[in-house]
């Protein structure tokens, strides 16, 4: 079978080399799965270059969400063979290969109505803003949340799954084609950063109060500039630094605005309460079947073109999912 191996730390058209590698051996406790399409992400790059917080011995095959079916499976297993599913192979073994074993606890099921490409974009994006806004933020009808880089793999699913909670939704990015995408998702108010100050439009959209609910996959300045139209009570809810400076917020202005810096690390959270992190799976399904939620894709690549779209991807030029066809 073929797989992309990281052979050397670098940008990633230098450090993948698709190479020809043995079939995966499935063990006991283990689903064998045919991949079907690979999710990117940002961490992606960042595991190529030897930045990401997890450091693989080389060589190794990087990709964390794949959908596919199931090949082979233990008896008495709760996946059949030929079963639709989407996985979370870990590293060194990741999902940008042609077949993965996983663990059974890596494994889930997705309605049949979906298709391999919404599966594979579904999962960390969706599970993160999911667990962001409701475990997190508490968010309630009624609510204001300003979601920054909106047209993002994550922004995006913030603002359906803050809509379909009934907030009133504002949203940020770069940009008049990545503005018509988060107005398209849904969001009430649409701003381009690179033209306008979302500080003076949230103040004026909430009559000064600002927004009770922030979502920064940002950071750098962003956050800084956040801190200013959050409203009293409010949660900034911290999810990432895609802009390269990691901030700090001055206590003393949390304490007068009475406002919380809410952390989420979902990957954590997903390893300490396993089975809340699978009931969030179960409703985010129900929610798609039920049309309120749906995957932004933005291209669908060939297997080939795994180092040209994250290459894409880390220009930043790309807006929703990338989606690389990995079957046949």
């Amino acid at each position: 079978m073929r797989a992309w191996k990281v052979k050397e730390l670098a940008d990633p058209d230098q450090a993948l080399a698709l190479e020809e590698v043995e079939k995966p051996v499935r063990e006991s406790g283990q689903v064998l799965i045919k991949t079907q399409t690979a999710a990117l992400n940002f961490f992606d790059i960042l595991l190529c270059q030897g930045k990401y917080q997890e450091k693989p011995p080389l060589p190794f095959t990087p990709g964390a969400e794949i959908a596919g079916t199931v090949e082979l499976v233990d008896e008495g297993s709760i996946f059949q063979v030929g079963e639709k599913v989407l996985a979370r192979p870990g590293l060194p073994n990741g999902g940008f290969s042609e077949w993965v074993s996983v663990p059974e606890k890596s494994v889930f099921r997705v309605p049949e109505s979906m298709s391999f490409h919404e599966a594979a974009a579904m999962y960390i994006t969706y599970q993160t803003a999911y667990y962001a806004l409701h475990d997190r933020a508490n968010i309630k009808a009624g609510d204001v949340l300003l979601v920054h880089a909106g047209s993002g793999g994550v922004g995006s699913a913030a603002i359906q799954l803050g809509k379909a909670a009934g907030a009133r939704i504002i949203a940020t990015a770069g940009g008049p084609e990545k503005v018509q995408v988060c107005k398209d998702l849904g969001a009430d108010v649409a701003i381009d950063y690179r033209l306008e100050n979302f500080v003076d439009i949230v103040k004026k959209e909430t009559d000064g109060n600002g927004a009770n609910i922030i979502f920064d996959p940002v950071g750098s300045d962003t956050f800084d500039r956040s801190r200013k139209c959050i409203a009293f009570a409010g949660r900034i809810l911290v999810i990432g630094f895609a802009g390269g400076r990691i901030p700090e917020a001055p206590t003393n202005h949390v304490l007068v605005k009475n406002y919380s810096v809410v952390g989420v690390h979902w990957g954590y959270f997903a390893r300490l309460y396993e089975e809340e992190m699978v009931n969030i799976h179960k409703t985010l399904c129900s929610m798609y079947e039920e049309g309120k939620i749906k995957p932004l894709i933005y291209k669908q690549f060939s297997f080939e073109e795994v180092p040209h779209a994250l290459n894409l991807l880390g220009d930043r030029k790309t807006y929703g999912k990338l989606i690389v066809n990995v079957g046949e």
